[in-house]
């Protein structure tokens, strides 16, 4: 059974509050883990895994396009960003 993969983001040019506060967090954190000291930024979207019965073909795909754009976004705020086939599930996560 394909897993189709939507991310939605919010549009570039509004604030995302919600990153603010993530890259705050890693900001403080960076102060004692030198691997976050980099972070400049970061901008926190919505990923969406959508499984269906058959082909992930061009229909299919097309399909959850218009679903993405009329139900999982806010065409207002949000960009949806990426539509892809996952490949098979990995059983580590990195």
């Amino acid at each position: 059974m394909p897993t189709i993969v939507v991310e939605v983001m919010p549009k570039a040019e509004l604030l995302d509050p919600q990153g603010k506060a993530v890259a705050g967090a890693l900001g403080r954190l960076g102060q004692t883990q030198s691997a976050l000291a980099n972070v400049t930024g970061v901008r926190v979207g919505k990923r969406f895994e959508i499984s269906i019965e058959g082909e992930a073909d061009a229909d299919a795909l097309a399909a959850v396009r218009e679903l993405a754009d009329t139900v999982l976004s806010n065409s207002v705020i949000e960009d949806v960003v990426g539509i892809h086939v996952q490949d098979a599930p990995s059983s580590a996560v990195a």
